[in-house]
């Protein structure tokens, strides 16, 4: 008897350590996985380099002052991984909440008839070279920028949507805010992309479409008002020049695959992933 519960207790410490293994390396990976293709992505990859070559040159020249530092160095280093990822860590946050409150009473919708709308709008307004930036809002909700605006509240169409980007009209310059099928609000001042790498040659538009993205996870279209080209912004990355078919496939992943539920607390990971490997896709392949 006594040899049967050594056995069972010997089991329950080695299942017990391959369970902290496996969510030790789930939340590793997770965390990677979100970072990938992030700004924060290469400070990351420079901060763990520099930590791995102190450490390697510690220990083969046996500098033990070096060593007490690196060892003292992972209590300033939590502080510091709160400042530089900040952005990115208010956004999984704010994500993993929504999707909280998607389980409990979201349901799933078809937004077929919301894309076809935003499709002949913008591409409306780029035959006709008006400028135009609309925010799709999507899992973190944006009432503080939309309340920087005009409060519209009424069922998305194409003859509302266009009206807004008239030349001379009071809402023409900001942007328009949309939540599933309905605007939200026109005429709203968004933040600037801080970018120092964006392309001299974009204006206030295109930096403001970009800038909502780096902290929500609303996707952004921006019309040129001078060449009437299709822009899409998404986690800070501005896809340029995008034709009909490319921005429905964009759409259509961001506004139904990445609301459908089902996924789990953090069923978001994936679809969202997804859609920024097309967008790097795509870039790549605009590049060539």
């Amino acid at each position: 008897m006594g040899a049967i519960y050594h056995i069972l207790e010997h089991l329950a410490v080695c299942l017990r350590a391959l369970l902290e293994i496996g969510l030790l390396a789930v939340l590793i990976y997770s965390v990677l996985y979100f970072l990938r293709g992030t700004k924060a992505a290469p400070v990351l990859a420079g901060i763990t380099t520099i930590i791995f070559l102190m450490w390697l040159v510690s220990q083969s020249l046996h500098l033990e002052v070096i060593e007490w530092l690196l060892l003292k160095l992972w209590a300033l280093l939590a502080f510091a991984v709160l400042i530089i990822f900040q952005q990115e860590i208010r956004r999984a946050l704010a994500e993993t909440g929504s999707q909280l409150v998607n389980l409990r009473n979201g349901r799933a919708r078809d937004f077929h008839d919301t894309v076809d709308i935003l499709l002949d709008s913008i591409f409306y307004l780029s035959e006709h070279k008006l400028g135009a930036l609309i925010v799709i809002q999507q899992k973190i909700g944006l009432r503080a920028l939309a309340e920087t605006g005009t409060l519209v509240n009424a069922p998305l169409s194409r003859e509302l949507l266009t009206t807004f980007f008239f030349p001379n009209t009071p809402l023409h310059d900001g942007g328009v805010i949309i939540k599933d099928s309905t605007v939200v609000a026109a005429g709203c001042i968004l933040p600037l992309t801080q970018d120092t790498g964006m392309s001299k040659s974009l204006g206030t538009r295109h930096r403001a479409g970009v800038g909502v993205t780096e902290e929500t996870d609303a996707v952004a279209v921006i019309v040129s008002e001078e060449t009437g080209s299709v822009s899409l912004a998404h986690k800070g990355r501005l896809l340029r020049d995008v034709n009909r078919q490319r921005l429905e496939r964009h759409l259509g992943n961001f506004l139904m695959r990445n609301r459908g539920l089902g996924g789990g607390l953090f069923g978001w990971w994936g679809p969202v992933r997804q859609d920024a490997a097309d967008i790097r896709s795509d870039e790549e392949d605009s590049s060539r």
